[in-house]
C-alpha cells in the first residue's frame, strides 16, 4: 500500500467512525503516529509476530516501570531537549544554562530550607567521600537571584536512588535549598557514582538487541525555577567518569560538566564543618527571564509524590 492509501484506511477507521465529541489534538497525533506505524510495518515487511512482540514488550516495560528509562535509553528525551533549544532560539531566549534530560527518577516534596542543605544521611559517610556543592543562580546579565528555588537529586555510592531503593531513608540524597541574601546555595551530600540500567529489565533488553550499553556517568539532577524566569531542568556529570561522553541517555552537553576538587587544607575542612578531607564542585546557574509567549518551560509528566 502506499502511504495515500494507508492514510485512507486510518482516517476510515479513526476518523469517520466518531460518533462522539472529539479532541482534534488528540485524533491529530493518533492518525499521524498510526499512519507512520501501519507505513513502517509495510515498508518494513513486519510480520505479525514481530507486532505482537512489540506489544508485549511495551506491556512488560509498563508494568516494570522502565517506560521512562526506555524514553531516555533511545534518545526521545533528548531530542526533546533539542527541539526545545531551537523553539527557545527562534524566541530570542539565550545564554542560559543548557538544558538536559529529566530522567524518570525525581521526587516531589523533599525538604526545604534556605541557602545550605545536608543532602545525606550519614548511612554512607566512611565508604564513600563527602562532596560539597556550591554555586550561584543568576539571570543572564549576572544579576543574582534571591530565593531561587533549587532542587537536588542523586544516587547513592552504589547508583541506587531513595524511594526506588526501599533500603534508604526517605529523601535520602534529595533537598530543595532555596537560595540566600546572595543568590547562593550550598549543598553537603556524598559523591554519586554512575549506574546502569537493570541488567534484566525491558530497557537494557532492548538495548542489548542494539549493541548498546545502558551506563549512565555519576551526576547530579537539578530544577531551578524563581518568579519571572523560566524553569530549568538540568544536570551535571562529573569529569573523569568513563562515561562522560558515551552517555546512554545523551545527557552530556557543553557546559554541564563540572569536576570535583579535592579538599585537603586542614582550614578549610574546618570551616565547613568537616573532620576529613572532602570532594568540592562549584556549579553556578544562569536562568533565562520569562518573555511574553514564550514557549512553556514547564513539562507536565507524571511523577512520583512522597
Amino acid at each position: 500500500m502506499n502511504r495515500e492509501q494507508i492514510s485512507d484506511l486510518v482516517k476510515q477507521m479513526n476518523v469517520d467512525t466518531a460518533t462522539g465529541p472529539v479532541d482534534t489534538r488528540i485524533q491529530k497525533i493518533i492518525v499521524r503516529l498510526v499512519t507512520d506505524l501501519f507505513q513502517a510495518i509495510d515498508e518494513l515487511d513486519i510480520q505479525p509476530s514481530e507486532v505482537w512482540k512489540g506489544l508485549e514488550y511495551l506491556t512488560d516495560a509498563g508494568q516494570s516501570n522502565e517506560l521512562g528509562l526506555l524514553a531516555a535509553g533511545l534518545g526521545l528525551e533528548h531530542f526533546l531537549d533539542l527541539r526545545a533549544d531551537e523553539v527557545d532560539l527562534q524566541a530570542g531566549l539565550t545564554g542560559g544554562t543548557p538544558r538536559t534530560i529529566e530522567g524518570p527518577l525525581y521526587v516531589a516534596g523533599a525538604p526545604e530550607s534556605v541557602g545550605f542543605a545536608r543532602m545525606d544521611d550519614g548511612s554512607e559517610s566512611e565508604e564513600v567521600e563527602t562532596l560539597i556543592i556550591e554555586g550561584t543562580v543568576t539571570d543572564t546579565e549576572g544579576q543574582l537571584i534571591e530565593n531561587a528555588k533549587v532542587e537536588i537529586w542523586h544516587a547513592n555510592g552504589l547508583g541506587n536512588y531513595s524511594f526506588f531503593d526501599k533500603s534508604q531513608s526517605e529523601f535520602n540524597l534529595r533537598r530543595t535549598i532555596f537560595t540566600d541574601q546572595v543568590g547562593k546555595y550550598v549543598a553537603q551530600t556524598t559523591m554519586p557514582v554512575g549506574y546502569g540500567c537493570p541488567p534484566e529489565g525491558t530497557t537494557q533488553a532492548l538495548l542489548n538487541k542494539l549493541g548498546r550499553h545502558g551506563n549512565r556517568p555519576s551526576h547530579v539532577h537539578y530544577f531551578v525555577s524563581a518568579p519571572g524566569y523560566r524553569k530549568l531542568t538540568t544536570q551535571f556529570n562529573i569529569e573523569g567518569d568513563q562515561y562522560l561522553w558515551d552517555d546512554f541517555a545523551f545527557a552530556t552537553r557543553e557546559g554541564l560538566v563540572a569536576t570535583a576538587v579535592d579538599v585537603t587544607d586542614p582550614a578549610e575542612i574546618q570551616r565547613r564543618g568537616l573532620n576529613k578531607p572532602f570532594k568540592f564542585i562549584c556549579f553556578n546557574f544562569k536562568l533565562l527571564k520569562d518573555v511574553e509567549n514564550a514557549p512553556p518551560a514547564e513539562v507536565e509528566r507524571r511523577r512520583l509524590c512522597a
